[in-house]
């Protein structure tokens, strides 16, 4: 395993890697996508990752950087059904 492999595995088992929380309006989903080491390597990777979601239909997008370790990498609003078909893994998301 590389060196930088190994250290974003630990800082994410830690909680201390970055993650790009996406929410979209429509349809009422919360995305996570990292993890990252570095808030610039996170920054460099968000555009792909929006034009992604807005090919797929997501509109009202907000976008925060968190230090943390999500549960799930995409969360549905509860009662409302997923409008989004097929929705893309990007290879920087982790298994």
């Amino acid at each position: 395993m590389r060196m930088k492999e190994l250290m974003l595995k630990i800082l994410d088992v830690l909680g201390l890697a970055y993650w790009l929380e996406i929410i979209t309006n429509k349809p009422k989903c919360t995305y996570y996508f990292g993890p990252f080491i570095s808030k610039r390597e996170a920054e460099m990777d968000k555009i792909g990752f929006l034009d992604d979601l807005r090919s797929e239909g997501a509109q009202d997008i907000k976008v925060a950087l968190k230090r943390c370790k999500p549960d799930a990498l995409t969360i549905f609003d509860e009662g409302e059904e997923p409008s989004i078909q097929g929705i893309p893994r990007l290879s920087r998301q982790a298994l």
